[in-house]
């Protein structure tokens, strides 16, 4: 499901402002473009953002599903630790900001938020947008332009989101910046693309992480070794996202949605308790049973039947979206992960 807080619903009505005034055929053009060369094939150079219509028109198509993204990977860091919420946060390449949003409407504490990226258009473009913003947090958030590669040095904080970056990267200039989020964070939050290549981004991160003596906290149900092998298959997990006139411009079709597919990982220095196990794969529902794929401690990848016979579990289960904890805590039995 997509998100409906406020700050959703805010981020929803900045975006749609973007476009005013701007035709809608030259802003599908800088989509099809920036879709194929944002942030070019030069890792750690400047994206490939001629001007403010650009940067827009890409916002306005592709922060959606960051933002949607981005908030399921941090509601499984908040299940783990209820009690936690980040007084401080680094958005490491976050360009428009999308993943300062998801912040915002994960934790409604006050916190300090910073924004660093090597784009300097985006930021002004998230500066803009944050100003929309229900919370003070996000409306004071501090844009700054960075290398983001090697060198990268970041401030003391609370929590560090790395978002659709290190697909961007050299594998020097990814590990450094995952190395310097261990660094800097009592909580590292990294999602990418939800392919076979993101998805071995974020297992060499994460067991860098672990080498860095983080623990994780979410997706994964333990930190030791991925059960997954490499070539076989990939964790990733769906989001939701609401498609506006300008996706299904760009993508044709009539659809009011579409699924956002990523793998992450959210990983911790502070007590955290992550799920027994975790669905998998979108559960499979047939009469009278539901079939579960799970992620587990003890067993690793398993699949469990549940039958009509268990009856609470088995409504659960007919409830249980993918990438839930599982089995559902009593509080969050009937919410997605």
């Amino acid at each position: 499901m997509t998100s409906t807080t406020p700050t959703a619903e805010a981020l929803r009505s900045a975006l749609a402002g973007l476009l005013d005034g701007l035709p809608p055929k030259q802003a599908a053009q800088a989509v099809e473009r920036l879709i194929a060369n944002y942030r070019g094939r030069t890792p750690t150079d400047a994206p490939v953002l001629r001007d403010r219509s650009d940067v827009a028109a890409y916002a306005a198509y592709r922060m959606p599903a960051t933002f949607e993204a981005v908030r399921s990977a941090l509601a499984g860091l908040a299940a783990a630790a209820p009690g936690w919420a980040p007084g401080s946060h680094v958005d490491v390449g976050g360009g428009t900001g999308a993943a300062t949003w998801a912040v915002d409407a994960t934790w409604a504490e006050p916190r300090t938020t910073t924004v660093l990226d090597w784009a300097e258009p985006a930021l002004a473009l998230g500066r803009e947008l944050a100003s929309h913003a229900p919370s003070a947090s996000l409306r004071a958030a501090d844009w700054q332009r960075r290398t983001i590669g090697a060198g990268l040095q970041l401030p003391a904080a609370d929590l560090v989101t790395v978002s659709y970056v290190l697909g961007e990267l050299t594998p020097d200039a990814r590990r450094a910046v995952v190395a310097e989020a261990a660094r800097a964070a009592q909580a590292v939050v990294l999602i990418e693309p939800g392919t076979p290549d993101g998805y071995l981004r974020i297992r060499e991160a994460r067991e860098q992480l672990t080498d860095a003596g983080l623990r994780v906290a979410a997706p994964c149900p333990h930190s030791g070794t991925c059960p997954i092998v490499p070539g076989e298959d990939w964790c990733h997990f769906s989001a939701r996202v609401s498609r506006s006139s300008l996706h299904r411009q760009v993508k044709g079709g009539s659809l009011a949605y579409e699924d956002e597919k990523f793998s992450y990982v959210a990983a911790v220095r502070f007590p955290a308790d992550p799920a027994q196990a975790r669905i998998t794969r979108k559960p499979q529902i047939r009469k009278g049973l539901v079939l579960l794929d799970l992620c587990t401690v003890e067993d690793g990848l398993r699949r469990d039947t549940v039958t009509k016979r268990q009856g609470p579990l088995y409504r659960a289960a007919r409830d249980a979206d993918w990438g839930d904890a599982w089995p559902p805590q009593p509080e969050d039995s009937t919410q997605g992960g």
